[in-house]
């Protein structure tokens, strides 16, 4: 079920009201989002409900066994067992036609015959997501930062629909206990929740959804078809639509997490305002860059130890967390781009400190010819995680450098659309804060006066039908 339809605004008027009707009644409440949320997932397959089931009830069972063991090494079996559980449904999911081609290629080069048969898996929608937050929640317990909850809590924690398609990745520590209190309505800042599902709405369904027609699809579909100029900015438009459908995604799915009662942490800020790779990914997906630190980078050794094992570290983090992304070697590049970039700066910076030389002095110059050079280095990465394959991804980088001509796809109305998408990010923060503020301030007439001319925009400059969203595949 997609956010941005007719049958999602029905389904959460039904959960809207269910959730403030049955708010003084806890367990009936948790019965009902349960039983909400399923009805949501099931709109794509009904039958991945029972995955969704499986992996609650494995994070459940695994969670509940480390809490009771006494012994650490019993404590870490248990653990070590339902990580492994969990990471093989998503591997079985995610990864198996992905290791079977290339197991399959591998033995073939060698002169044997097939090893592992080739099977169609499909990919339920959000795996990853409810995936890594099952795996946070039994890690935690394991670590003692957090005790089991109630099963009935935890199928709540990992099925509540705002999250569970595309994130944000949500904590249990975060989530959990306003799960186990009950809301006041009064305290929910409705001006707010509006204000970002019409934004995240503007930003899916006519931003992400129009660069995407007028240059990113065309671009990337037929690269031997366009010229330098149009590869360029298509490549540009892509690091826009990809923002904008996500960043959109995770402002509409803050925003009905208020309606409902709920806080959720910020995904992104303003990431293409970044000065370095390791800046990016404190703006871009931020609960999954914690999520990495947290569960593998720190786990792996952290910045401890030597540069060259500090290095690994980053690169065995990046990779992995290209890998989550997809299972092609295109999202394998992709991160070890992020990855060898931080690798970069971090033996920058290192060499200096062991040299005793203090960090070079920002200025003006610095600061945008850092923002300039991570930008395209990003824009670089996303060539790769745009693109079909290999062959398409070279192409059109050596097409940047050869293919001059006619641009006819770079009209006015696409380079205002791109430039003023990244240039809105370097506005002060504290504008859209006091927007924000001033429409919460306003009388109820007013608000809906003004979120009428925004849905009227939306209807009117979107496209008939709104694609998925491009998380939904991860």
């Amino acid at each position: 079920m997609l956010f941005p339809t007719i049958d999602f605004a029905i389904f959460f008027a039904v959960a809207f009201t269910a959730n403030w009707l049955l708010n003084p009644y806890p367990r009936t409440w948790k019965l009902a989002m349960v039983a909400l949320s399923y009805v949501f997932y099931s709109w794509w397959d009904w039958r991945f409900v029972f995955l969704l089931a499986a992996v609650t009830i494995t994070a459940q069972v695994g969670a509940t066994a480390v809490h009771r063991f006494e012994d650490e090494r019993h404590r870490r079996v248990a653990m070590v067992g339902t990580v492994a559980a969990l990471l093989g449904i998503l591997g079985w999911f995610k990864y198996y036609g992905f290791v079977a081609v290339n197991v399959d290629n591998f033995f073939h080069t060698l002169g044997s015959g097939r090893l592992l048969p080739l099977l169609e898996v499909t990919l339920p929608v959000g795996i990853s997501f409810f995936t890594f937050m099952a795996l946070s929640y039994v890690i935690d317990v394991y670590r003692r930062q957090l005790q089991p909850a109630h099963f009935l809590d935890v199928a709540v924690y990992l099925s509540f629909f705002p999250h569970l398609i595309a994130g944000p990745i949500v904590r249990g520590e975060e989530l959990l206990p306003q799960i186990r209190r009950k809301r006041d309505p009064a305290a929910i800042d409705f001006g707010r929740a509006a204000w970002l599902v019409a934004g995240g709405l503007f930003k899916k369904v006519v931003i992400s959804s129009y660069v995407d027609s007028a240059i990113v699809t065309p671009v990337f579909s037929a690269p031997h078809q366009h010229s330098a100029l149009e590869i360029l900015f298509g490549i540009y438009g892509f690091a826009v639509q990809i923002y904008a459908d996500f960043s959109g995604y995770t402002d509409i799915a803050i925003g009905l997490a208020m309606f409902l009662g709920f806080r959720f942490p910020d995904n992104f800020d303003a990431p293409y305002t970044a000065r370095n790779l390791q800046d990016f990914w404190r703006r871009w997906h931020m609960t999954l860059s914690r999520w990495l630190r947290d569960y593998l980078y720190i786990p792996l050794g952290g910045g401890r130890g030597s540069r060259l094992t500090v290095a690994r570290n980053i690169m065995i983090t990046m990779v992995l967390g290209g890998l989550w992304h997809g299972a092609a070697w295109t999202f394998v590049v992709w991160g070890a781009i992020h990855g060898s970039g931080q690798v970069v700066g971090h033996l920058r910076r290192s060499n200096r400190a062991a040299a005793g030389l203090d960090p070079v002095p920002d200025g003006r110059v610095r600061v945008w010819v850092q923002r300039i050079v991570t930008f395209h280095i990003v824009c670089l990465g996303w060539v790769f995680f745009r693109a079909d394959s290999f062959s398409t991804a070279t192409t059109l980088i050596g097409r940047l450098f050869s293919a001059w001509g006619r641009a006819p796809l770079v009209t006015p109305l696409v380079v205002i659309t791109v430039v003023g998408a990244v240039a809105l990010q370097y506005l002060p923060r504290s504008l859209g804060g006091r927007a924000q503020r001033e429409f919460a301030g306003q009388p109820w007439v007013v608000q809906g006066a003004i979120l009428g001319v925004v849905l009227l925009a939306i209807t009117t400059l979107g496209p008939q039908g709104v694609a998925p969203f491009i998380y939904y595949k991860f």
